[in-house]
């Protein structure tokens, strides 16, 4: 755990909003030199705080026009290991995101298809057909809002 200034977290909101920002860049923007903010995103890193940088893909521009969020209890008749249903799930390319969960539903999916049909082709031929699928609520998303989370 490091202590963070108003620099550090300077930093974090202009790489919150594009990770492909240069130091030089970024350096003009919040009044630092070149290397003085690389050593400070370099820190950043490997003190954890920053743990990657990612891509945005727009599913819908390259035809997954459809997202569902997918809720699924693990069956408790034949004891099937977390660790076989999460090795099975993530072999799905649909499957986004796998999130193990506490609550109602031992996991949560986000799933993306084409459309409506596509996503029923693959909750039949390929979800519930996981080891210990017992259990399955679907929601549907009609939009998304994206927040900027605690760094504002």
């Amino acid at each position: 755990m490091i202590d963070l200034d108003d620099t550090d977290r300077a930093i974090l909101r202009a790489l919150v909003q594009d990770a492909t920002q240069s130091a030089g860049g970024l350096g003009r923007r919040l009044g630092l030199s070149q290397p003085a903010c690389w050593r400070r995103i370099r820190r950043l890193e490997e003190a954890g705080i920053i743990a990657g940088r990612r891509l945005d893909v727009d599913a819908s521009a390259l035809g997954f026009g459809v997202t569902v969020f997918l809720g699924i209890k693990l069956a408790a008749r034949g004891r099937v290991s977390l660790e076989d249903f999460e090795r099975a799930v993530t072999a799905i390319p649909e499957v986004q995101v796998v999130q193990h969960v506490l609550g109602r539903f031992d996991y949560r999916l986000r799933v993306s298809a084409r459309d409506i049909a596509d996503f029923e082709r693959v909750l039949r031929r390929r979800i519930m057909t996981l080891p210990g699928v017992g259990q399955v609520e679907a929601n549907v998303m009609l939009s998304e809002e994206r927040r900027p989370g605690p760094l504002g």
